[in-house]
Order: structure tokens, then sequence, then C-alpha cells
């Protein structure tokens, strides 16, 4: 019922994927612009109409809430909290150790506002895994959830954030002024 629900939901609004979900069984999927909480929405529905299996990670706040909470780990959630340091790099790197097959999608602006870095924990787990990043850029202007193909982190932290960003420069969020520039 869920991937049918959320076709007839992509359809009816007009919207659709573009490109694939790689066919690798670990990776780290980063999804931006991240401006609006309708991300949420129509990334649950992306994940489902792509047959896509993938954790994520959201600030344990919502987590607390009693219903969201159960929901969002029943969805795949794990909940960070972003008040202090922890080693969560480390943790869910290992995570990728311990499961044949693992996939962790994480929004690198970390929040819905405009925000002039991001944060590189996304990149680090890559690296620290050794798994690909895969692309994903919710594009409200033009409907389009956008697949791009994945890429190993080379280790130049600084050239593969440039071509990271200029691929998401392109894509405009539901609210264009908070997305990457």
């Amino acid at each position: 019922m869920g991937r049918a629900f959320f076709r007839f939901c992509f359809w009816i609004t007009g919207w659709k994927v573009v490109g694939k979900k790689p066919d690798l069984p670990k990776y780290v999927l980063i999804v931006a612009p991240h401006t609006s909480n309708w991300d949420f929405f129509v990334g649950v529905a992306a994940r489902s109409i792509s047959y896509l299996k993938s954790d994520f990670l959201a600030k344990d706040s919502l987590f607390k809430i009693p219903v969201v909470g159960w929901f969002l780990r029943k969805i795949g959630g794990h909940p960070v909290n972003r008040s202090k340091k922890t080693n969560m790099v480390d943790q869910v790197v290992e995570l990728y150790h311990q499961h044949d097959e693992f996939v962790v999608t994480i929004t690198p602006e970390g929040t819905r506002s405009y925000v002039p870095k991001w944060k590189t924990g996304f990149y680090r787990i890559a690296d620290k895994a050794n798994v690909p990043i895969v692309m994903v850029g919710f594009d409200f202007a033009n409907k389009q959830v956008i697949y791009r193909e994945p890429f190993y982190p080379t280790g130049d932290i600084d050239a593969d954030l440039e071509l990271i960003l200029s691929f998401y420069r392109k894509i405009k969020g539901k609210y264009p002024e908070k997305g990457v520039r």
C-alpha cells in the first residue's frame, strides 16, 4: 500500500524521481537543499518509490515527542544530540562495519535555515567507512527528486565539497533563499 500510495501522490502533484538509486550495498546519501518541513515528506515518498531502505539522523528533541519518536524510529530514524560534541562520525562508521548493507541519509546543512558552511560529518563518515556519497536533490521548482551518480571522497575535502555544492546550486528548495549558494 505505501509505495502505490506514494506513487499516486507524486503523480497527482506532478512530482517525479529523476535518476535512480545506486545498486550498491553501502553509501552515504545526502539530501539538499533542506529548506522546509516538506522535505521530510517528499523524502519519505521518494524513498519508498525508489525501493530505498535507508536510515537517517534527526535532532533528538523530535524523538521525545510521544508517537512522533516511535514513528521516526520505526522508519529508520536515529536521534542526534546537537547540543554537545559526540563521536557521531565514529558511531555511524561502526554501523557500516557491522552491516553488509547500510545506507544513511543526511542533510548536510543540519537545519532548514540557510547556512553558509555545511557540516562535514557526512563526508568524514563516507571517507572513514570507505563508501561513496550519493547526492539527492529536492527540486521544488521542477517537482523532481534528482539522484546523482555515486562518487568516492578523494580526501581533498575542499575540492570534493565544491563538486557537491556545484550540483546543489542548480536545485531550488521549497524556499530558494535558504538554499545552497
